[in-house]
């Protein structure tokens, strides 16, 4: 079985070569996964090619060739749309797709699971991944979180739905958060404060907002981005 970082980079690897033919560069490699060194890199590389899942060719530079990919990870790789970096709010209908998912110039991220309550979103590591437009992200760190539910719908934000995730603790009135909840539920609303409170805002007509103390609430990011798959 493959770590996170090696299925990770085998992704992104085979991403980059189906793309335009040319494997990426350490440099590109160590930035995607957010590696301190070109060291991390090659032993990555090592592992992969001891496992056969990649190999070296003879006499070329930024020369790799995928041999195979896990069977768990073709599996789990679904089509995807890009659906747009900042969702409209106030919004019923459904956003038209802007692009299609490119193979080329992708980041790989953590998908963390579903965000639902019960869970904080620590609580949600896991082994898989997912491969992201780097244009969505921008600088920071970022993971992925599959929507549950209904209450972002009038935000763009449909159940299934990957929300891409920038990591911070802090965030302005307005933005779309994941908010801790007494550290046990995790959600994805519209962040405000008022009187002393901390209010969470759904984007759906249906649904009412919430209200904590702020001691109550941790931010554990802010939406940067979403996916959506189609069958």
């Amino acid at each position: 079985m493959l770590t996170r970082k090696q299925q990770e980079l085998l992704i992104f690897i085979d991403e980059r070569l189906k793309a335009d033919g040319v494997s990426p560069s350490f440099e590109e490699m160590k930035a995607a996964l957010n590696l301190k060194s070109k060291s991390g890199v090659h032993r990555l590389i090592n592992a992969l090619e001891e496992r056969a899942f990649i190999r070296r060719l003879p006499n070329r530079a930024r020369a790799l060739e995928v041999l195979r990919l896990p069977e768990a990870l073709k599996a789990e790789r679904p089509a995807l749309t890009l659906v747009s970096s900042q969702p409209e709010p106030q919004s019923t209908a459904r956003p038209v797709p802007q692009a299609m998912l490119a193979a080329n110039d992708t980041v790989v991220v953590p998908l963390h699971g579903r965000i639902a309550a019960g869970l904080p979103v620590e609580a949600l590591e896991s082994d898989r991944s997912l491969a992201v437009p780097s244009a969505l992200l921008g600088p920071g760190d970022h993971y992925a979180l599959e929507v549950s539910g209904d209450s972002m719908i009038e935000a763009g934000i449909f159940d299934g739905d990957y929300a891409l995730i920038r990591r911070c603790d802090t965030a302005r009135d307005g933005d779309i958060v994941v908010a801790l909840i007494d550290d046990s539920e995790a959600t994805l609303k519209y962040l405000h404060r008022e009187g002393g409170m901390v209010r969470l805002d759904p984007a759906n007509s249906t649904h009412q907002p919430q209200r904590y103390r702020p001691d109550q609430v941790r931010i554990q990011g802010k939406l940067a981005g979403l996916l959506r798959r189609y069958h």
